[in-house]
């Protein structure tokens, strides 16, 4: 059932664009909205416009902050020797869920996708090769944790080129994430074992 009037029809297409946000769930959002009062629907759109205007990315990790640097980057409780790699920021919230994971982060913002025309360069690859060239970088392990995806699995292995000339051991969460499943929809338990069972995909050579 189509509703009538045209604004109404405008808020119904703009929650539809929402991930996982049809057409039917855009529609029971929008009489949600009309029964509100004005009030709360103006604190609503303040709030929308105010995540805009003041959320960034951190300049070391690319996580979401409010300044130039992330509260976990500027922890001074965090682990400082590992890194965990993540597609998202949603990855994040996921891991720190568990509790498990005490070290520090970086968000690609996706992963390679021929397909979708996302390549290494569209994703914070370098910047994280960067963080491991500097003088005072004291990571020993990065930990990989895209997702099981052929995507994945791509990003995955362009980034353990990537960080071969680099004396680190690369792991990454071991497979009991379901193969095509991302971080941010596996339920604590299983990336608490994930982490904790991680592979490793590149050990440091003794030598080097």
């Amino acid at each position: 059932m189509q509703f009538a009037t045209e604004s109404v029809e405008n808020l119904i297409e703009q929650f539809s664009r929402l991930p996982t946000i049809g057409r039917k769930s855009a529609q029971r959002l929008t009489a949600h909205v009309l029964k509100m009062p004005k009030s709360q629907v103006t604190q609503l759109a303040n709030a929308l416009l105010e995540v805009k205007e003041r959320v960034r990315l951190c300049n070391i990790c690319h996580n979401l902050t409010e300044s130039e640097i992330c509260v976990i980057c500027n922890s001074a409780k965090r682990e400082t020797h590992i890194i965990c790699v993540v597609q998202d920021h949603e990855d994040i919230l996921a891991l720190e869920r568990t509790g498990e994971y005490r070290g520090l982060y970086h968000v690609l913002g996706g992963v390679i996708s021929p397909l979708d025309g996302t390549g290494p360069d569209d994703l914070h690859i370098r910047s994280l090769s960067h963080r491991l060239s500097l003088s005072n970088s004291q990571v020993t392990e990065v930990i990989l944790a895209v997702s099981p995806t052929v995507e994945g699995d791509m990003t995955a292995l362009f980034i353990t080129q990537e960080l071969e000339p680099f004396s680190v051991k690369i792991t990454r969460l071991a497979r009991g994430i379901p193969i095509g499943l991302g971080l941010s929809y596996a339920d604590e338990a299983t990336l608490s074992r994930a982490i904790a069972g991680r592979d490793v995909v590149s050990q440091v050579n003794p030598t080097d």
